[in-house]
């Protein structure tokens, strides 16, 4: 089957990577200059464990079952991570009933490693925490996510697969029993293909728009959360990922750490109606006050305006968080098509768990 793939993030790659590997002829159309240049080259590089999602639901089922194959896939591939783990902290006695919930939801999505214990044990293991109590996440760790996409774009093409790069898809059109790929940009013109697959992250809607004969009132809302990343500046305090309860919109401002050795706050929730990447330093004041909720120790002027990345949210504020959308034929009726929708975080934890659900849908989807 020849497939085309839309957008080389890291859940596109994936899914390349595992079309190819399943022996089809994949071509993935990216319509900038390299790999992973949108959202997951903005993130916190974190492999999450699977806790905090509906039990059933795909972020839950996908999360938990990639962030298996995410470890196995590095240790085989040499790709560097680091299982550090991470605290739920409940700064205060009032929000110690809120952890105990997120503990009871990560052990029925059947997540590893989880466990809940007192102040005290927490300054054995962080001396710098101030917290009541806090959940233990052990499986949870840290990812270079570049270098994970390197070597899914090198498993893609060692079976065969390539990347268009500079190559916008501006309209999917149905042939008699293929699709009909448009292009611009280096590519320009048009291919047909047996299979399409949207991976386009925050241009999911616009190109499911633009799909001839899909139904219009299948495309959800797409609401742009900005979620923005302070750095440190000194050396790390903690080793683990430090985390406060949920807010809306988000996982709460929490320490993350990267492979180098930097320490970074972030990120908050902001909505935003257009892309827009600026770091505002005057939101500073905002981290000051969550951080030192539960590391009072932060000293003033050491936070710098870092990066900034946008999630693909489907739902906005004061809604329920919606879940992930893989859209396929089975839904809408079209063959061999899946639009994906509102892949945000977990989505780099569960990439290679949504390739093998997106590959299986799309090579069993019939004629």
């Amino acid at each position: 089957m020849r497939i085309m793939v839309v957008g080389a993030g890291v859940v596109g790659l994936a899914v390349a990577r595992a079309a190819a590997l399943a022996g089809h002829d994949v071509v993935v159309a990216e319509q900038t200059s390299g790999i992973g240049n949108g959202i997951s080259s903005r993130n916190s590089e974190v492999i999450h464990a699977g806790i905090y999602y509906p039990t059933g639901s795909l972020r839950a089922r996908h999360c938990v079952a990639g962030r298996r194959l995410l470890y196995e896939y590095c240790g085989s591939r040499g790709v560097a991570h680091r299982k550090c783990g991470k605290l739920i902290v409940a700064p205060t006695p009032q929000e110690v009933t809120r952890i105990e919930a997120i503990l009871r939801q990560g052990l029925a999505n059947g997540v590893d490693g989880l466990e809940l214990i007192d102040g005290a044990s927490v300054r054995e293991l962080e001396p710098a925490l101030s917290c009541t109590a806090a959940v233990v996440s052990r499986e949870t760790g840290i990812i270079d996510s570049h270098a994970l996409m390197l070597a899914l774009q090198g498993d893609l093409e060692d079976h065969g697969g390539m990347i268009a790069f500079q190559t916008t898809v501006d309209r999917l059109a149905r042939g008699p029993d293929d699709w009909v790929v448009h292009f611009t940009g280096n590519a320009a013109g048009a291919l047909s293909f047996d299979g399409v697959i949207n991976a386009t992250g925050l241009g999911a809607q616009r190109l499911a728009r633009a799909t001839e004969g899909y139904p219009a009132h299948r495309v959800p809302r797409l609401v742009f959360a900005k979620g923005n990343y302070f750095a440190y500046a000194g050396r790390p305090v903690f080793r683990r990922l430090i985390y406060p309860a949920p807010v809306e919109g988000g996982l709460g401002v929490h320490v993350t750490l990267d492979l180098a050795g930097r320490m970074r706050f972030g990120p908050d929730v902001e909505w935003v109606d257009e892309e827009n990447y600026a770091v505002d330093a005057r939101r500073a004041d905002l981290f000051y006050d969550a951080i030192r909720g539960y590391w009072p120790g932060l000293p003033p002027g050491s936070l710098l305006p870092d990066y900034a990345g946008i999630r693909p949210k489907l739902t906005g504020p004061g809604e329920k968080a919606a879940d992930f959308v893989i859209d396929g034929p089975a839904e809408h009726g079209l063959p061999r098509l899946i639009h994906l929708f509102g892949i945000e975080s977990p989505g780099l934890t569960s990439s290679l768990s949504i390739a093998q659900q997106v590959v299986e849908q799309i090579t069993g989807s019939g004629p």
